[in-house]
């Protein structure tokens, strides 16, 4: 189970990725339609992975935590994107077409993010073992 300082820390982390991830898409509708989409659904997965790396650094959580800490983060995270798609879209576009693409990459990065949490307590047991 997490500790209470370990909690805030990745409510914090979660905060910050979603804002920081908002800016991008206010500030760069364009960068997610067209062939610069696919670019930036694939750059978006070391980015991910690098996000749940930092979690674990700077909450200081082992690999046995890893997965908890992931969930309240990407929770977190999840429920700023559903609050602000639902009644702030403008934060992300004006273009309905733009938040939905900002939706599926939101989606894909959480999904490449819950994945990669579980990769990353996997390989460190399974490299414990060994």
């Amino acid at each position: 189970m997490l500790h209470r300082r370990q909690i805030i820390i990745c409510i914090a982390l979660a905060l910050l990725f979603w804002g920081l991830a908002t800016t991008y898409l206010h500030y760069l509708p364009g960068s997610l339609t067209g062939w610069r989409g696919d670019v930036g659904f694939l750059t978006s997965v070391p980015v991910a992975l690098y996000c749940i790396w930092a979690v674990r650094r700077y909450a200081g959580l082992t690999r046995e935590q890893l997965p908890s800490g992931a969930l309240v983060v990407l929770g977190v995270a999840m429920l700023c994107d559903a609050t602000a798609l639902r009644w702030f879209s403008s934060l992300y576009s004006t273009d309905d077409r733009v938040c939905r693409v900002a939706s599926a990459w939101l989606l894909w990065g959480y999904g490449v993010s819950a994945l990669g949490a579980l990769f990353f307590a996997w390989r460190r047991q399974a490299d414990a073992t060994l």
